[in-house]
């Protein structure tokens, strides 16, 4: 085999975190599914958390993550370095600081050399040292498929956490990452993106929340999670469980990475986009009125995406100035309403 010519994308059906499992399916799967509540335990699996949380001390807590997934590009060391950053988004979004990691592998060892393997471990001990996150040990299967991703423990005051669906009357909504990223990988594999635009995709998706998350450790946040597999409106959807408060979504103000128009427009969506919509878009109020495309765009998988962080609207410009500051592209994209419930299109 010319190793020359290995796409790491061949060796996988899904791209990223388009490969997890629909909404639908997943809440099918955990339906039903209890456990004994332990008085320590300050969030499970039962809110669609980024973490599970369990306090140690009045004044310290564990926050536990997992993720993984098959190549984003065929850059080995730049597909580790988005796997990782998209693992640590996780905890950031919580508000915590990650300490270790272990690493999860799938890798078809009779396929590939093992140089392929090293490079991906490299690119994820990269953004592990930019994170101050120590790489403490991990586990590896033979796979037909390359999957590779992080478990992630942080730590965090219990009076300090950002809890996904906590958003307060008359908060903003801020999104710290434009969106299309899903719907470039698809425009890409059909060998229609160009390289420079490949290129800034993936400086994207390997960048880290960490910085986004410490400007708004600054700041009032009330509500927080990431952007990945559900899409934005996925995500915005999972922050509206169990709260009585609203959500004006400003879509004319959602950020999106260029060309994303066009590439939907020609069809270059990702399977995980139609997935979300059908599971998620009878939840939003005046879906219906988005142009087919635009809807799709607003469901499109992200991998490793922005912060979407809820903070006091008397807050919202100076949070906004230092997060762009800080070399961000930030922006308010909604506001909360107690007058109404759930999600609307405005």
């Amino acid at each position: 085999m010319d190793e020359k010519n290995i796409r790491l994308t061949e060796y996988s059906k899904f791209s990223g975190c388009g490969a997890k499992l629909t909404p639908a399916f997943l809440d099918k799967a955990l339906c039903g599914l209890n456990q004994p509540k332990y008085e320590r335990l300050l969030n499970d699996f039962s809110h669609a958390e980024d973490c599970g949380v369990y306090r140690i001390t009045d004044d310290l807590a564990l926050v536990q993550t997992i993720d993984f997934f098959p190549p984003v590009c065929d850059d080995p060391r730049m597909f580790g370095r988005i796997a990782a950053a998209n693992a640590l988004s996780d905890i950031y979004a919580m508000g915590a600081t990650p300490i270790t990691a272990v690493s999860i592998v799938g890798f078809p060892e009779n396929q590939l050399d093992i140089s392929y393997l090293k490079d991906i471990l490299e690119g994820a001990l990269d953004v592990l040292i930019e994170s101050k996150t120590a790489l403490v040990g991990g586990h590896s299967v033979k796979d037909s498929e390359v999957k590779f991703g992080l478990c992630v423990v942080g730590t965090v005051n219990p009076d300090l956490i950002w809890f996904n669906n906590r958003w307060h009357d008359q908060d903003v909504l801020i999104l710290t990452k434009p969106i299309g990223s899903g719907i470039v990988q698809t425009a890409v594999r059909a060998q229609i993106a160009s390289g420079e635009e490949e290129g800034r995709i993936l400086a994207m998706m390997g960048t880290l929340n960490k910085t986004a998350a410490n400007v708004l450790s600054n700041f009032s946040v009330h509500a927080c999670t990431d952007v990945t597999g559900f899409g934005l409106l996925g995500h915005l959807c999972e922050m509206a469980i169990d709260n009585p408060i609203g959500m004006l979504l400003d879509v004319k103000n959602i950020p999106l990475v260029e060309n994303v128009p066009a590439y939907a427009s020609m069809g270059l969506i990702p399977t995980g986009a139609y997935t979300n919509k059908e599971s998620r878009s009878s939840l939003v109020e005046d879906f219906d009125t988005l142009d087919d495309e635009f809807g799709l765009i607003l469901f499109d998988p992200q991998t490793s995406g922005g912060l979407l962080a809820a903070l006091p609207e008397e807050q919202a410009e100076k949070a906004i100035a230092a997060l762009r500051e800080s070399g961000i592209q930030a922006s308010i994209i909604g506001k909360t309403d107690a007058a109404r419930e759930g999600i609307k299109i405005i």
